[in-house]
């Protein structure tokens, strides 16, 4: 008898409950309207992007903002990733007007019990409102306004329209908002190459990005893609088999952190820190686009080739033993470094060893990766081969891997660094740029911030100062001991060769020959003559030991300098930012250097030498001073500002002439002939001389010169063709010895051949061609005297007419022999 009455008033109180909330929803309604926001926005979102910098073929190279974006059309989603949202979010999406009822009815039940909403019950289009207008406080006002909304949403915009607006706004976690951005990030791939497995693992996240977060929890995470699988399975998106194959696949992360394309971490600082100088700190967020000079190609084959060369020296050095403990040091805690993975060792047989990675993937490491583990002992001693894996490493040592293929190899992270940095010669724009081995092991840029001595690189420029003054590459010069108070300088090898001609002295980089072309050139000559290239002159001395390579330097003032021979004596200046472009696609800056432009010259002028040794240009002519500063002669016959004396005026540039380009052109600042010289003499670098393992690229324009400073603390190459520019170095960051038989030909030049490999590419074999005024006679290399094509040791050298040698007469016939009488008898 107590039943009914207590079921009635059961139902007075939620008939009670439910007008109060249809009253409290009119009322809302009534209220909210007037301030809902206008839908029609949704048609024109600008995605909130970051500052990107980018190649200039388009490639990511970083990211500089609070997020990772990359938006997507719909178009540009494959079906099944749709598919895996719809099965984890809202697999009625296609069915419903934004709402769904069901969900909303366990929302307003927490509101009763609870006073607050949990599980929430949105719709993908609820969503959408919610990331696009409104804040994330869970409150009855906020979702019923999320619900007027979605409804909204859904009369103005197409089903497709609005999923695009979902899954370019959805947070992934790691910074990653949308699946564009969600899929570089966690698997470095775009959105179409991903696999169903990795498709459902980043549709999983929208739920809890850090819980299902699979670089913090792979297991959660896992629990939950498979758990998508099986829903994809139940609502027929997928067949038993393709459900069967995802299930079994692992985490399988290839993770980021970044949107990156190209390798280039080094560049993408070098950009920042210049942006935030020109337009201030705000630049982060203006979604920007920087178009660097860098090609991605270029720049992937000067990384790679970058990290080889080091392995390849580390390697040479033998095995220093594991990184670490596990017991130390959690594998976990431990980051990829230079492509080198970290692995903790959880077996060893006799010639293998069995590895975890940070994944939880096991890997077998064979004797062919593990044999070269040959114990360090000195820079330039090392032990004997390893008999057994168990002399490499132990159960639970922390090692590195590099990922061969598919094979895994032993490795270890390098104490040693290096550098490359490569630039066009035409314009000076960076082409690559590495500074280091790793930029997240050491964020100091090498390439542009470590000043080194140039060794036997700086050479080059010194012969050319010879040359400028009336020497000729076939001039002699002896190779003989000098001594200057208590300095002997000595050549590498210990030898003397005597009288030796200025080409195979430069090949074959003997120091005694550049101690005495400076010598008779002048050390303040020189140093001014040095300073036109972008050395810094402070730091050229003020001795004779400039001839050996005392000076200091900077790898990118090295490539300038390089870049004057390269492209017939004109200075060009490096940059790196093509042009930079804002969310609307304005231009904002455009880069202006100055390029080469061979037909602006007029036919070379000839400065004037007056008899006390002073110069004048010619009128109408830019004159070029040492600091680099230029000035235009008179018509008067003012010279202009110049430094140096005797003869030692800056080539001139013609101005003002008709049809003159619409680009600042390159500055002359070597006579033509100085520079064709020197680029055929440093070929012969590479045919000849310590340059030769460049032969393997198989071109006959390439040209170089190898460097090495005393002790082989630092080891240099510098080539180039008439196309392109790249400097290698390496050397320890507390300069110390390499080992006695690290030359730049032996631990530089092959970082330089494997880049050029790639660099040059589908380029043609081209150089300069030799300026008007020259003229090639037949000489003996070893002499410098002239001959004739019978001479085994003859080659063709180019002069200046007015110095071009007489040929040799050519040789009496020989008489034939049947016409010769028999020798007498003598008794």
């Amino acid at each position: 008898m107590t039943a009914a009455p207590s079921s009635f008033r059961f139902l007075r109180w939620l008939g009670l409950g439910l007008t109060g909330i249809a009253l409290g929803a009119s009322g809302s309604y009534l209220a909210l309207t007037p301030q809902l926001p206008d839908i029609s926005t949704l048609k024109q979102v600008h995605y909130e992007t970051p500052l990107q910098v980018l190649t200039r073929d388009g490639k990511v190279i970083s990211e500089f903002g609070v997020k990772h974006t990359l938006p997507l059309t719909y178009k540009q989603v494959p079906k099944p990733f749709v598919q895996a949202f719809l099965a984890a979010e809202d697999d009625r999406f296609f069915e419903h007007e934004g709402i769904d009822y069901a969900g909303l009815g366990r929302a307003f039940t927490e509101i009763l019990t609870t006073g607050n909403i949990r599980s929430g019950g949105s719709t993908i289009t609820m969503q959408v409102a919610k990331n696009y207008f409104l804040s994330n406080e869970r409150t009855f006002s906020r979702k019923f306004t999320e619900i007027m909304l979605a409804k909204r949403i859904e009369d103005s915009l197409t089903k497709e329209e609005i999923l695009e607006l979902y899954l370019n706004k959805i947070y992934l976690g790691q910074r990653a908002y949308g699946i564009g951005a969600a899929a570089k990030i966690y698997y470095g791939k775009s959105v179409d190459q991903l696999t169903l497995a990795e498709m459902a693992m980043i549709a999983g996240l929208p739920k809890a990005p850090s819980a299902y977060n699979p670089v913090r929890n792979p297991q959660r995470a896992l629990i939950r893609r498979d758990w998508i699988l099986g829903r994809m399975l139940k609502l027929g998106y997928i067949s038993q088999a393709q459900h069967d194959v995802a299930a079994k696949a692992p985490v399988g992360l290839n993770f980021k952190g970044s949107l990156q394309d190209v390798q280039a971490p080094y560049l993408a600082e070098m950009v920042r820190e210049s942006l935030l100088e020109r337009f201030g700190k705000d630049v982060y967020d203006t979604g920007y686009k920087v178009y660097t000079t860098v090609d991605s190609r270029n720049q992937n084959a000067a990384t790679e080739a970058v990290i080889a060369g080091l392995l390849a020296y580390d390697q040479r050095h033998g095995w220093r033993g594991p990184e670490a403990k596990a017991s130390a040091t959690p594998l976990k805690s431990l980051s990829r470094v230079g492509g080198l993975e970290p692995a903790q060792v959880t077996g060893v047989g006799e010639k293998t060893l069995t590895a975890e990675l940070r994944t939880g993937e096991r890997v077998i490491v064979q004797w062919d990766d593990l044999k070269w583990a040959r114990r360090y002992i000195s820079v330039n001693s090392i032990g004997p081969v390893p008999k057994n894996a168990r002399e490499i490493a132990g159960v639970g040592d922390i090692v590195r891997l590099q990922a061969v293929g598919k094979r895994w190899r032993l490795a270890q992270i390098p104490q040693v660094q290096g550098q490359l940095i490569a630039l066009n010669p035409e314009n000076g724009a960076l082409e690559a740029v590495v500074g280091g081995f790793d930029f997240g092991q050491s964020k100091f840029n090498r390439a542009v911030q470590g000043w080194r001595q140039a060794g036997s690189t700086i050479k080059p420029l010194i012969y050319a100062k010879a040359l400028e003054r009336g020497y000729t590459p076939a001039s002699l010069i002896d190779d003989a001991p000098l001594t200057f108070g208590n300095w002997s300088p000595s050549n590498a090898d210990g030898e003397f060769m005597g009288p030796i001609t200025l080409r195979r002295a430069l090949y074959l980089s003997r120091n005694l020959v550049s101690v005495r072309l400076l010598q008779a050139v002048g050390v303040e000559e020189a140093r001014e003559y040095l300073s036109r290239f972008g050395l810094e002159k402070s730091r050229l001395p003020s001795n004779l030991t400039l001839s050996l390579g005392t000076a200091e330097v900077l790898p990118l003032q090295m490539a300038t300098a390089y870049a004057a021979i390269a492209n017939g004596g004109l200075r060009v200046n490096p940059y790196f930012i093509e042009k930079v472009v804002d969310r609307n696609g304005r231009i904002i800056f455009q880069a202006e250097p100055r390029k080469v432009c061979r037909a602006c010259e007029l036919p070379a002028p000839t400065p004037v030498t007056m008899a006390d040794g002073s110069t004048e240009p010619v009128e109408g002519s830019e004159v070029i001073a040492a600091d680099g500063s230029s000035t235009t002669a008179g018509g008067d016959g003012t010279p202009g500002s110049i430094s140096g004396s005797g003869g030692n005026i800056a080539v001139v540039q013609p101005v003002g002439q008709a049809g003159a380009p619409d680009y600042p052109v390159a500055l002359r600042i070597m006579r033509p002939r100085a520079s064709w010289q020197m680029y055929t003499i440093l070929q012969d670098v590479i045919r000849r001389g310590t340059g030769r393992g460049a032969l393997s690229l198989g071109r006959s324009d390439l040209a170089g010169k190898t460097g090495t400073t005393n002790d082989a603390r630092d080891a240099w190459f510098a080539g180039f063709n008439a196309g392109m520019v790249a400097v290698s170095w390496v050397g320890f960051d507390d300069p110390k010895s390499l080992g006695r038989s690290e030359y730049g030909g032996f631990a530089a030049l092959p970082i330089w051949t494997q880049y050029m490999t790639t660099a040059l590419r589908g380029m043609p074999h081209s150089m300069p061609p030799a300026p008007p005024g020259m003229s090639s006679a037949r000489i003996n290399r070893l002499t410098g005297e002239s001959t004739d094509s019978d001479d085994p040791e003859g080659i063709d050298e180019w002069f200046p007419n007015e110095l071009t040698p007489a040929p040799k007469p050519p040789a009496a016939p020989a008489e034939d022999p049947a016409l010769l009488l028999p020798a007498p008898v003598l008794p």
